[in-house]
């Protein structure tokens, strides 16, 4: 669960490396994002060589999340860190970066970003 301000990690090679949320899609009075959600940020650490380069503005997908999420089958799945993956646009939902780092939620699949899933390593 994210919110506004909140500084995330980059789970891939885009260039980025700490970002911060300034906004959750999904309605104007909607506080909090979970794993799956598309959040608007802004990059506050990059590498020189990235693609994507400090103090710019990005869409993200939350692959992982700290606080822990329930599942249909009643177990909870929780992680070490929260995470974001940079994409290009929420229409086709392709990633900015070629590879991805760390395991990611399966929630992330029943959202319908495939290209992600396939790139990564492990999906729990």
């Amino acid at each position: 669960m994210i919110q506004l301000r909140s500084m995330v990690r980059s789970a891939d090679n885009s260039g980025a490396k700490v970002l911060q949320v300034i906004h959750v899609y999904g309605g104007s009075k909607r506080k909090f994002g979970f794993v799956g959600d598309v959040v608007n940020c802004v990059v506050k650490k990059a590498l020189p060589t990235g693609t994507v380069k400090t103090s710019e503005m990005v869409k993200a997908v939350l692959v992982r999340a700290r606080k822990e999420t329930r599942r249909k089958d009643g177990s909870y799945v929780r992680f070490s860190e929260n995470a974001v993956v940079v994409i290009k646009d929420m229409k086709n939902k392709e990633p900015v970066g070629t590879r991805i780092f760390g395991p990611i939620a399966r929630e992330v699949r029943d959202r319908g970003y495939m290209k992600i899933v396939s790139m990564a390593p492990e999906v729990v």
